[in-house]
């Protein structure tokens, strides 16, 4: 039972990578597209955007063009907010990780506690001397 906490512990921590990983590199491919002044031609024609090939495996393109749109309205408003996206990419891929590594730590803790949670049931019980 132990065994299997961890397997679900790497296996949620393996997908919360591919996630942190995705938007890292949607996001530098965005800002890239902002800083060239692309994006309101990105937004008249999202079916051009790319879909890297490893992805297109494993996640449903219809949520990820949802996704993409969702990202270049952020892009849109950080375009009016921001006088320059040199100053956003700089700090935006060690915030994602940053992020990435205090949900790791998250999931860390709770398959940790999961793991001493079965060790305490699975005992048997220590018994009274009976005196």
């Amino acid at each position: 039972m132990k065994a299997l906490v961890w397997v679900v512990f790497v296996i949620l921590v393996a997908f919360w990578t591919g996630l942190v990983a995705l938007t890292e590199q949607l996001s530098q491919w965005l800002l890239a597209s902002m800083a060239t002044g692309q994006v309101g031609e990105l937004a008249a024609i999202p079916d051009q955007w790319p879909v890297p090939a490893w992805l297109g495996l494993w996640v449903d393109t219809e949520w990820l063009k949802s996704m993409q749109e969702a990202g270049l309205g952020l892009v849109q408003w950080l375009t009016q907010v921001m006088p320059s996206a040199d100053g956003l990419m700089r700090w935006i891929s060690p915030l994602l990780w940053l992020c990435w590594g205090l949900g790791t730590i998250f999931l860390w803790v709770c398959a940790a506690a999961a793991h001493w949670l079965l060790g305490k049931r699975l005992t048997p019980g220590r018994q009274s001397d009976g005196l």
